[in-house]
């Protein structure tokens, strides 16, 4: 199942991420792109303008507006397996709820290129990242479902502050762009199967190319203030739980939810 949890949690500790191979195989891939692309038809389908213009990825996968009951039942179970609960209990130490999922894929337009982010940049002015990449974090936890290029990572910098280059970059500042190479980047080569792991708050980019397709499973820290953006929807409902073989995760939000 999973070897060196200890060193595991020690590469995250250190540097912000590190990828497992080969953790699922052919046939548990296969059954979960079965499902994702019955949702990324369907969202395509429904925002055909925004994914033609600018879209790079999706959210709410496992919500109910595309996907029926079986089908999220089944995400549901494969989000929650031993597999993934073995790597998220070596990563988080404290209690791990279920915050969101992501695909992300390739943008049809061309001239959209990938950018350097710290997910925190989104929803706080520079000195409140500087606060929050010290707090409790959000955990990535990166399914891709075709070989692809992968992601850039800048190591460290889920528990350090942006150096001079990296914050002009990040931010476009002084003439830089967020699509400008970092020094300190690290790419990540990533096939279907592999399994990546990494901080939302370090500096990182997904990279463009090949049949990008990956899904992002966010976990976070029950002891972090990050309830409020859990879309209801996108949890399981109580006949559902009751059908899910380890619903830890999804109870443990359900929790905060209702203290909220």
């Amino acid at each position: 199942m999973l070897e060196n949890s200890s060193q595991l949690h020690s590469n995250y500790n250190e540097q912000g991420y590190f990828v497992i191979r080969n953790y699922f195989s052919d046939s548990e891939i296969s059954s979960l792109r079965k499902i994702i692309l019955k949702f990324h038809t369907l969202w395509k389908q429904d925002n055909a303008k925004f994914y033609q213009e600018e879209a790079f990825n999706s959210s709410l996968i496992t919500g109910s507006e595309y996907l029926a009951f079986d089908d999220r039942l089944d995400l549901f179970n494969f989000i929650s397996s031993k597999k993934i609960m073995a790597v998220v209990e070596s990563v988080m130490l404290a209690t791990p709820a279920f915050m969101n999922t992501q695909l992300f894929f390739n943008p049809v337009n061309r001239q959209q290129k990938d950018f350097w982010h710290r997910d925190c940049q989104y929803d706080y002015d520079v000195e409140d990242q500087k606060k929050v990449i010290k707090d409790t974090q959000v955990v990535h936890f990166r399914i891709p479902l075709f070989d692809e290029l992968g992601m850039e990572l800048v190591p460290g910098t889920h528990k350090r502050w942006d150096n001079d280059e990296e914050f002009n970059v990040r931010q476009e500042e002084k003439g830089r762009v967020s699509s400008e190479n970092l020094s300190t980047g690290k790419k990540i080569n990533l096939a279907a199967g592999d399994l990546l792991v990494f901080s939302a708050d370090m500096i990182h980019r997904g990279l463009y190319g090949l049949d990008r397709l990956a899904l992002d499973m966010l976990i976070f820290d029950s002891a972090g203030n990050y309830v409020d953006y859990v879309d209801d929807d996108c949890l399981p409902d109580i006949l559902m739980l009751d059908k899910i073989d380890d619903p830890r995760l999804f109870i443990n939000t359900l929790h905060l939810k209702s203290k909220s």
